[in-house]
């Protein structure tokens, strides 16, 4: 079948046929390519993989959280959503010299990483101190600082320059929809590891309009395509999809750039997997018609129709 997921399949082929083999601070190699492009026609379906199944839930919880302006673990372990656990429980082993005691993945760090996502929910003050993420999504798109203290609620200038241009096509401001993650004061505390999460790979995203339609253009700098990736695109994809609903426009298509987009070495045959499986008709994703401003969503407002998708794929991530 004939869908935009296809370009996500043949970006993985391109890797392992043409990637170069790097080593990298996660101590897993990975095949790499630099500077690649995929697009998704919003219009013919929501981009939810169906070569292995993606799970929307946590997806929509993790979306909710980056537009609270979150940046702390408890918000989406109280959810049950684990996605962003293992960094900071890796700064805790660390800070307590435990990193010995619990070899990554070891049935010993299975458990006690248990032990730590129980604290993060059942004590506040335990969150407090070790499920800060730090500046990461949150804070950049909701509470940009400026250099002067200023807080910059960058979605909502987003929302307020796409109905600039609605009311004007010719408005100034249709070519600078632009949300930047990358703040570089910031970057250099998570280099310097005053952060329990890496420097941000998403590091900004533009919106254009036109003809009542809204697209999205995301850079992403570095790509871990077989695990993040399919988040990534389903979670901008709805993004685009939410802000077209609370603007009165179409969402049209969602294209994805890369840098370093790559495969780690032990993803290879959970890839080969997924590459054998034919793509199947991609599902519609409905927005509870009600909501008219994009910091009211909740998890109730997404209604997915039709996903039928081969079986999930597991793999470890790199931390």
């Amino acid at each position: 079948m004939k869908t935009s997921e296809l370009g996500y399949l043949e970006l993985l082929r391109d890797v392992i046929d043409n990637g170069s083999f790097k080593q990298n601070r996660t101590g897993i190699a990975t095949y790499s390519v630099f500077g690649r492009q995929i697009r998704f026609d919003l219009t013919e379906g929501f981009p939810l993989l169906t070569t292995k199944k993606v799970y929307l839930r946590s997806i929509i919880h993790e979306l909710l959280w980056f537009l609270k302006g979150d940046t702390n673990i408890r918000y989406l372990i109280e959810r049950k959503v684990h996605i962003w656990d293992e960094w900071p429980f890796a700064v805790y082993l660390r800070e307590h010299n435990l990193e010995k005691k619990f070899p990554r993945y070891s049935k010993a760090w299975k458990e006690e990483l248990k032990n730590f996502i129980e604290k993060i929910k059942d004590d506040e003050d335990f969150a407090k101190q070790w499920g800060e993420l730090g500046p990461v999504y949150g804070k950049q798109w909701i509470r940009w600082e400026g250099p002067n203290g200023e807080k910059i609620n960058q979605i909502e200038n987003v929302i307020s320059a796409i109905k600039a241009v609605i009311r004007n096509p010719e408005d100034s401001v249709s070519r600078r929809i632009i949300v930047s993650g990358w703040n570089v004061a910031n970057i250099q505390n998570l280099v310097k590891g005053k952060s329990a999460a890496p420097p941000l790979c998403h590091t900004m995203f533009q919106f254009y309009v036109l003809n009542g339609m809204l697209s999205c253009q995301l850079y992403q700098r570095s790509a871990d395509l077989f695990l993040g990736v399919p988040f990534n695109i389903a979670s901008y994809s709805l993004l685009t999809l939410m802000i077209a609903h609370v603007t009165g426009l179409r969402a049209k298509e969602f294209i994805h750039v890369f840098g370093d987009a790559h495969i780690y070495k032990n993803h290879l045959d959970q890839v080969k997997e997924q590459l054998s499986r034919t793509p199947r008709k991609l599902p519609t994703i409905n927005l509870n018609p009600n909501v008219k401003d994009i910091f009211s969503f909740s998890y109730e407002d997404f209604e997915i129709q039709d996903y039928d998708p081969h079986p999930p794929i597991k793999a470890p991530i790199a931390v």
